[in-house]
């Protein structure tokens, strides 16, 4: 079983390093990508990526200082790194050796920058959504720029751990990047829902957190068939199979209630 997940925009550049770390594949077209966004100004990089004046003066000193190795002493490991809320969910840093080296074989990272990342891939401190319009050699986008390469390395990896099938668990922004006309292995897409009064509807935070949660799951559990996967009841997600089909599995819960807070004592 592969799973694929997004990056996301929060770091977390205080965690340890742990002694077994990787190198990106992709680590040449991230060297590419980056020497593009150098070129750009200030301005440009927040328009591009719709960021505040603070976060786009940040994302150009990153790209400026970005390095074409993945030095040691300036990287973190992209499971580690990433601070989102589908690593909340995902936890990683609350595995053990050998939840990782697990999770190295069977977990797939997306990103704008380096392409495909495994969870021990030690990257830089950057921001390049998928999305982005980063004009380059092969077009106006990242998309354009990414081609079936992702995909072809998406399949190359399922068959070497012998796995038929991708479970995606990224937004559509990044699987969007994967050319479903070349990609060979089945996909399977979870969807987590939130029920109230009678409504089920997909809630961003939730959903996102629910994703790593589900990634976690196979890793801890060592989930190599499909079957168990449906088992996931993490957080009060329960599998509806009247609502799902083949590739698309359903998984709802009730609305959680919000939790309230006890009232301070004041003197």
């Amino acid at each position: 079983m592969l799973v694929v997940l997004s990056p996301a925009k929060r770091l977390d550049w205080t965690v340890e390093t742990p002694e077994m770390v990787s190198f990106p594949e992709f680590q040449d077209d991230a060297n590419t990508l980056a020497e593009i966004a150098r070129g750009l100004g200030v301005g440009e990089l927040r328009q591009m990526m719709k960021l505040s004046d603070d976060l786009a003066r940040l994302n150009h000193e990153r790209f400026a200082n970005f390095q074409t190795s993945s030095d040691p002493d300036r990287t973190k490991p992209a499971a580690l790194a990433f601070a989102g809320d589908t690593y909340q969910g995902l936890q990683a840093d609350h595995f053990t050796q050998n939840d990782l080296t697990w999770a190295q074989d069977h977990v797939r990272i997306l990103s704008g920058l380096y392409g495909l990342l495994r969870p021990l891939d030690l990257i830089q401190p950057y921001r390049l959504e998928m999305g982005s319009k980063l004009h380059n050699d092969f077009g106006r986008t990242l998309y354009a720029y990414w081609g079936d390469r992702l995909a072809n390395a998406l399949d190359r990896q399922a068959e070497a751990i012998g796995s038929e099938v991708v479970i995606n668990c990224a937004s559509t922004e990044y699987f969007g990047a994967v050319d479903l006309k070349a990609l060979k292995t089945r996909v399977i897409t979870p969807v987590f829902l939130e029920e109230k009064a009678g409504v089920s509807k997909t809630v961003g935070f939730f959903a996102k957190k629910a994703r790593g949660a589900f990634a976690r799951y196979m890793i801890e559990k060592r989930v190599t068939d499909t079957d168990t996967l449906k088992n996931f009841v993490t957080d009060g997600y329960a599998f509806q199979p009247d609502q799902s089909s083949a590739d698309r599995w359903v998984f709802s819960r009730a609305y959680p209630e919000p939790v309230k807070a006890k009232p301070r004592k004041t003197a």
